[in-house]
């Protein structure tokens, strides 16, 4: 009976229905389970007292671990040693470089599919808040993710499971932890006040990597927080929603494009879905607009005396558009010597 019972769950394992959202599992079940020895044991991942690990099975996947628990249920895990082996952590590592990469734009791929969630890969927010700053140019330079009202000592938790890359003081960012996560997407915390995560430290979605703060450059308490792929920056928007506390996507189709600094996350429409399935012609045909665009763009730079509403009577365009180009408010002030956007 035990045999029988191994190889139906055996079966059940190396089955796509396998990976969903934990099963119960009777006791009776589990400690029939229990005679049989891992071939590389993991320890359970989940903090809590009452549900102990009783087992561990092998999957079709050796990086991947079955954990049984004490109160009948069971859950995915990786196991880390085996992972160190993956590409993924061993391209272009550095604990020093924000971007080690040093891949050209042409030769990125027109688009490139991130699965962000699954039965191993789990999401947690950051912080959940509305956005302060948008990602793209600010104050005349590029700011390459987005800010969030974070007061300090608050703890900044990793989006999603991964390895930690960079963990400690650099330039601007202050207090830097970089984390790289199994699909290749590297997550940015800046500005924390203390770093509790060390390089090459394996941590889940949702751990806790550092506390809230204000170091580096910055003008008050809060989480810079980027998303960069092969290296580029594009807007954490487009994965998601800090206000509700949402992955937008499971999986994210990037397009090349979105690498660029002027890409700013739009919402989403029915329109834009079917772009998802645009050839490799209807790609760079778009990359050719869009460029054509940035280089009819006009900038002005702010003297004393200008307003927005000056402004845009000056270049026959309106205040909500200088706003959007340039990813301010009507409030912002201007200060005198900052270059904008005006077309």
């Amino acid at each position: 009976m035990k045999k029988l019972t191994l190889i139906l769950l055996t079966l059940l394992i190396l089955s796509g229905n396998s990976f969903a959202q934990e099963a119960p599992m009777t006791m009776a079940r589990a400690k029939a389970l229990v005679e049989r020895p891992a071939l590389n044991p993991v320890p359970s991942l989940i903090p809590d007292p009452n549900r102990v690990s009783i087992d561990t099975l092998d999957t079709s996947d050796p990086r991947i671990k079955l954990i049984l628990c004490s109160d009948g249920t069971w859950h995915y895990t990786k196991d880390h040693d085996l992972l160190n082996d993956d590409s993924v952590y061993r391209r272009a590592w550095s604990a020093e470089r924000a971007n080690p990469y040093n891949v050209a734009y042409d030769d990125l791929p027109f688009r490139s599919i991130i699965w962000l969630v699954d039965s191993t890969t789990t999401f947690c927010v950051p912080y959940q808040t509305k956005v302060f700053s948008k990602f793209g140019r600010r104050r005349g330079r590029q700011h390459q993710g987005v800010d969030l009202p974070y007061p300090k000592g608050t703890p900044a938790r990793a989006a999603f499971p991964g390895k930690v890359r960079i963990a400690k003081r650099f330039g601007g960012y202050g207090n830097l932890v970089v984390l790289r996560h199994p699909s290749g997407l590297e997550t940015f915390y800046g500005h924390l006040s203390q770093i509790l995560v060390e390089p090459d430290q394996w941590v889940e979605a949702g751990d806790v990597i550092g506390l809230g703060g204000s170091t580096g450059r910055s003008t008050g308490p809060h989480l810079h927080f980027e998303t960069r792929y092969l290296g580029y920056a594009f807007d954490p928007q487009w994965l998601i929603d800090f206000e509700t506390g949402t992955l937008r996507h499971g999986v994210f189709v990037l397009r090349r494009r979105y690498l660029t600094p002027g890409s700013t996350y739009v919402p989403e429409s029915e329109d834009e879905e079917e772009q998802i399935y645009l050839t490799e012609e209807e790609e760079r045909a778009e990359e050719e607009r869009i460029a054509r665009e940035l280089a009819a763009a006009r900038y002005h730079k702010i003297r004393s005396g200008d307003t927005l509403s000056t402004i845009a009577r000056k270049y026959g365009t309106t205040v909500s558009a200088i706003c959007k180009l340039n990813g301010i408010s009507p409030k912002t002030t201007l200060r005198v010597g900052r270059t904008i956007r005006v077309k």
